[in-house]
Order: structure tokens, then C-alpha cells, then sequence
């Protein structure tokens, strides 16, 4: 979803996200500086004296430790493979949606897509951003939360009939989760307005809404009664009180629920409560059309404690059975998140002017460690470029045979490769090929030269036949297409 500048210039810190993603501020500072390649040669010794001064920090002439800045980690080709595939699939789900890509600086120091917004005078937009971003909180590594990341937003910016946007918002988390076949998952749902209708009737003054949502939202994670005891100890509310909102926030399910909550003699009086599960209805009828309600959970629980949402709040968690005993599956943690945030952009604009959004935060780097964990149980191997073939000759003295072709293929669109040796043994070169996934190797020995021909191999089964060179292109075209 959107972006939200940290209070420094920093990098970016965001609060539309998932609970895993967006931090809140808690202080610490991130540096943007990247090392760039020696430049002038003034550059070079400057850079040389940085080296020799921490080498010299290090104590007695000990080479400098090397590490990654705090909060950062290196990516191995492998990894990168992985989260290139990732991205492609959530973007390709964006532009299935019709939304238009922007990007914002890194340098942000306010709410990005809203000032954009009002600095622009938009007033209808459909776009998604995906780029790194950074936190401006302590990192906790270990536990897979770092302070350089990516981000992943969806946003519908703009006046329109209740609902539909939101429903499409949901649709694209069930249709990315689903497509990247995490496993078992459920897309919770609620609306601030019936949840803060849910603190009036209960006698909560408006003060403590906000506060009474971040200890709500605690119950995805703690039981009742430790939230209850958090409620009654920390908070100030009476033990009635408490028992009161205890009946509704331990409350989930489909239409049904909604219906019942409609007939609720307290909450169809309070006017919030009543327009918030009104549009709840609406939504599960569009999300009835949409064939997904299957994995749609309304959930009183659901608070997410940012204060600018204004009506509808989801947020998408992977399931999993314990074990073989446990039928009742528990949540794993949160792979996306969102919801509607309507005043957000007025605070941007001189005027006040109010664009309603809502959008949405695929968690990316839980789902990429999620990824990374189970192609690294499997076994399997990930393939870091995308080297279509591999052009050797068989014999010594061919380097130039080899450069000709090449330089044929790159110039025909064609990702090739060849090994850097003047007279490289096949079998390595052949080896090369299975080791790194390329698919195809164009053989060009004496004999093929003479005949004006190029021994094509299938790498996988080791078939070989003559092309004329004329058509390689063309034949290598037909083998790759999908």
C-alpha cells in the first residue's frame, strides 16, 4: 500500500503494510550512502587511505573485519533468482488489474503516494510502486525483520460506489497467494467503523479507541485473557467493560455473523456499527461473485493499530495444521495487509481536499524467506541466468569460429554464452551447461565448418543434429518457445 517517509532523511518507512512490514518509528538511523567504483585517481587514494585507517582499527595491521552494514544482508545470485521470479509474479498480477506503476524518491520524507496525490491534484489513480525501502527502527535479524527490504503497494485512489475497489483489493491477495502456491491461507477482514462501534456501545469514550484497537489486535497472538488483563491493568477499563468487548472481538465468520451483528440490539443502534456492517455485506456479495469467499474470514479481532484506516481492514495469514491431531489450522504469520484510508491524502492538500483509497501490502520478504527455506529443504536448484545457449567447439584453434557465432546470436536476440578460454576441453563446456540449467549448446568444430552447418545439443537428453547455420537462429527460436 502507501509509503510513509520516516521522521529523518532516511530512507522510507511504511504504515499501510502488514504487521510484519511496516514498522512504527522507534528511533536508530539508517545511512543511504553507497559505495560507488574508485573514480579519479584523487578518488583511488582516498579510498586507499579508508581502507588502511580500518585495517589500522582493526589493531596490530589486522585486516579490516568484513560485514555487511547493520540491518543489511549480501543476496547470492540464487536469492536474487528467487525474488526476480517473485516480483514478476506479484507485478504481473498488478498490470493483470490494470494499475500503472510510479516510483517515489527514496528520500521521502512525508507519506509518498498521498502527497503525490494532493502535490499533483490527482484525483483518480490505479498504481502499483515496488522498490526497496528501509526502516528506521533497530533491525532484528534473526528474526528475518531488516532494515533494508522491499515493498510491494496497490492502490485505488479515487470516489467510487462502495466497495468494488476494496473487493478487487482482496481479489488480487487471493489471486497472488494462490498463485505462488504458499499453502493453506485466510484473508481476515473487518472495518474500523464497526470495531470502534463496538468500543462505543461497550461505554469506551473515543479517547481510548485507538488504544483499545493495538491491545485488540494482540489477539492474533496472546489469548483473551492476557489481552482482558492488558485491557483492565494497563488501560484503565473496568472488568465489565472488558468482558463486553470480549463478546464481539472473539467473533468470526461469513455472512451469517454479518446478519447477526445487523440484528444485535446495541450495535444496529450505534450509526458507525451500522454503516460498517452494511458495506461488510456489500463486500462478501462481491466477493461471492468474485469465488473466494472460501478463504475470506470477517474478524471482529482484526484491529490493525495504524490510526488513518477509515473503514475496511484486511490482513492475509498462511495456515498450518500442527499435526495430525489438530484439525483447526493456526496462522503463521501475516503475508499481506491493507485496507482503506480516506482522509489521508487531505492532510497532504492546502485546501483540505479528501481523496478516498485503499490498497494494499504484499509482504514480500516474508514470503521470499518462506521460498527460501523450502527450495533449500527440497534440494532444488535455482537457475541465476538466463543463458538460452552455450556456443564450443570440440577441437583446438577455434576461438575465432566460437566469437563469430557468438556475436551471430547476441546480435539475433539470442542469450548466449561461452566459456573464457581459448581452447576449453567440451566435456567442460558441456558440464558448464548442465551445471548452470543452459538448456541448448551450439557445437561448431572443423566438420562444421566445412559443411556450413552448427551441431545443435539438446543438454537435457544429449541429442545432437546438424543445423544449417542459416536457420540456427531460427531452430534455437522453436526449441525455447514456451
Amino acid at each position: 500500500m502507501l509509503r510513509l517517509g520516516p521522521l529523518a532523511a532516511a530512507g522510507r518507512l511504511l504504515p499501510a503494510g502488514p504487521r510484519f512490514g511496516p514498522p512504527r518509528p522507534s528511533g536508530g538511523r539508517v545511512s543511504l550512502s553507497r559505495s560507488r567504483p574508485p573514480g579519479p585517481v584523487g578518488d583511488r587514494g582516498l579510498l586507499a587511505r579508508q581502507v588502511r585507517a580500518a585495517a589500522g582499527s582493526a589493531g596490530g595491521g589486522r585486516s579490516p573485519a568484513l560485514k555487511t552494514p547493520k540491518g543489511t544482508r549480501d543476496h547470492p545470485p540464487a536469492h536474487v533468482a528467487l525474488r526476480d521470479r517473485l516480483l514478476a509474479a506479484v507485478v504481473t498480477c498488478f498490470k493483470r488489474h490494470g494499475a500503472a506503476a510510479i516510483d517515489t524518491p527514496v528520500l521521502e520524507l512525508r507519506v509518498p503516494f498521498a502527497r503525490y496525490l494532493a502535490m499533483n491534484k490527482i484525483t483518480n489513480m490505479k498504481r502499483y510502486h515496488v522498490a526497496k525501502v528501509y526502516r528506521r527502527d533497530n533491525p532484528a535479524t534473526t528474526r528475518g525483520r531488516y532494515r533494508e527490504f522491499y515493498q510491494c503497494d496497490f492502490d485505488i485512489a479515487g470516489q467510487f460506489d462502495p466497495m468494488i475497489p476494496d473487493a478487487e483489493c482482496l481479489k488480487i491477495v487471493h489471486e497472488i497467494l494462490s498463485d505462488l502456491q504458499l499453502g493453506d491461507f485466510i484473508i481476515k477482514v473487518n472495518d474500523r467503523r464497526i470495531l470502534n462501534g463496538v468500543f462505543a456501545v461497550c461505554g469506551i469514550p473515543e479517547s481510548k479507541f485507538i488504544t483499545m484497537c493495538s491491545t485488540v489486535d494482540k489477539l492474533d497472538k496472546i489469548p483473551w485473557e492476557e489481552v482482558r488483563s492488558e485491557m483492565v491493568g494497563e488501560k484503565g477499563l473496568s472488568p465489565e467493560a472488558a468482558d463486553h468487548i470480549g463478546e464481539y472481538v472473539q467473533l468470526h465468520g461469513g455472512l451469517d455473523l454479518i446478519e447477526q451483528l445487523l440484528q444485535d440490539p446495541k450495535l444496529s443502534q450505534n450509526k458507525l456499527a451500522k454503516e460498517g456492517l452494511g458495506d461488510m455485506k456489500l463486500l462478501f456479495e462481491y466477493l461471492t461473485l468474485f469465488g473466494i469467499t472460501g478463504k475470506i474470514s470477517f474478524d471482529l479481532s482484526l484491529a490493525r493499530g495504524l490510526d488513518y484506516y477509515t473503514g475496511v481492514i484486511f490482513e492475509a495469514v498462511l495456515l498450518q495444521t500442527e499435526n495430525d491431531h489438530v484439525e483447526e489450522p493456526v496462522s503463521v504469520g501475516s503475508v499481506a495487509g491493507g485496507g482503506r484510508y480516506d482522509g489521508l491524502v487531505g492532510m497532504f492538500d492546502p485546501k483540505g481536499r479528501k481523496v478516498p483509497c485503499v490498497g494494499v501490502s504484499i509482504g514480500i520478504e516474508r514470503i521470499f524467506s518462506i521460498l527460501e527455506q523450502r527450495v533449500k529443504a527440497s534440494g532444488e536448484k535455482v537457475r541465476t541466468t538466463e543463458t538460452q545457449v552455450l556456443v564450443a567447439t570440440p577441437q583446438k584453434h577455434l576461438l575465432a569460429a566460437r566469437l563469430k557465432l557468438i556475436s551471430e546470436l547476441w546480435d539475433a536476440g539470442i542469450k548466449a554464452e561461452m566459456l573464457y578460454k581459448k581452447d576449453p576441453k567440451l566435456l567442460k563446456q558441456l558440464q558448464y551447461c548442465e551445471d548452470t540449467g543452459i538448456p541448448l549448446a551450439a557445437i561448431i568444430g572443423e566438420q562444421e565448418l566445412t559443411d556450413g552447418v552448427v551441431k545443435l545439443r539438446d543438454v537435457a537428453t544429449r541429442e545432437e543434429v546438424d543445423i544449417p547455420r542459416e536457420k540456427l537462429v531460427d531452430e534455437i527460436r522453436r526449441r525455447l518457445e514456451p
